[in-house]
């Protein structure tokens, strides 16, 4: 896959570095001349430029890029101002870290696709997230073992798990499944609210916009998604 993070500090570089090291294509970008100078020998394309202009971030290969990654702290304004013009461009999926509170609402307003609070989540979580298609969030237990959030595939829409053979097919255990709808946040504009369903039986049902919450050692839970790509082809 193909990204391109903006703002190249601590948890820029470090998530920029890490998707690297997963085999994805990365271009780095940032204002300053030296975090380029740093960083450019170990990410894929490292490139100076003011991303809150237009006409810079006009030379930057948006339409084939699959994640936008705004990772810009130390500047809200000019996180705000980069998120805006990256919205306004189309781009296909655009993540942006907030701050608490006022920033994070106005991200909200603006329909970015996910948030990034770096004070709560690591570079690292961010990098196996982002790496694995179909993987809403996940949670390391160790180096075998994780839980995972990941979208219901079309095919198992309106089935039970009993139906689907998971425990059989994968030796994955579904833990809960949830359901992501649209509220308001304080502002008066659209947030998504999830909803979990409780523990999840034999008896649950599936459906398409679901989340399953699985639990799995990472080799198995790596075959379900490669399976579900190879689907999706």
């Amino acid at each position: 896959m193909k990204y391109i993070i903006i703002g190249l500090g601590n948890f820029g570089s470090s998530l920029a570095q890490k998707l690297t090291a997963l085999n994805n294509e990365v271009i780095g970008v940032d204002i300053r001349m030296d975090r380029i100078e740093s960083i450019k020998d170990k990410i894929t394309h490292a490139i100076n430029l003011d991303a809150t202009e237009s006409a810079a971030v006009s030379n930057l290969p948006l339409r084939d890029t699959d994640v936008v990654v705004v990772a810009i702290g130390e500047n809200q304004g000019a996180n705000v101002m980069t998120t805006a013009l990256m919205k306004k461009l189309n781009v296909k999926r655009l993540i942006s870290r907030a701050q608490q509170g006022l920033q994070e609402m106005v991200l909200e307003a603006m329909g970015v696709d996910e948030i990034i609070h770096p004070e709560e989540e690591t570079a690292e979580r961010w990098a196996k997230k982002l790496n694995m298609r179909g993987v809403v969030d996940s949670f390391e237990l160790n180096e075998d073992y994780s839980i995972v959030e990941v979208q219901v595939p079309d095919q198992y829409h309106d089935k039970t798990l009993q139906e689907i053979r998971f425990r059989e097919d994968y030796d994955l255990i579904i833990l809960t499944t949830m359901k992501v709808t649209e509220g308001k946040n304080d502002l008066g504009c659209a947030k998504k609210i999830t909803n979990i369903k409780g523990v999840a039986s034999a008896g649950t049902k599936l459906y398409k916009g679901d989340i399953m919450v699985i639990y799995g050692n990472k080799k198995d839970i790596r075959k379900l998604l490669e399976d579900q790509q190879k689907r999706d082809r």
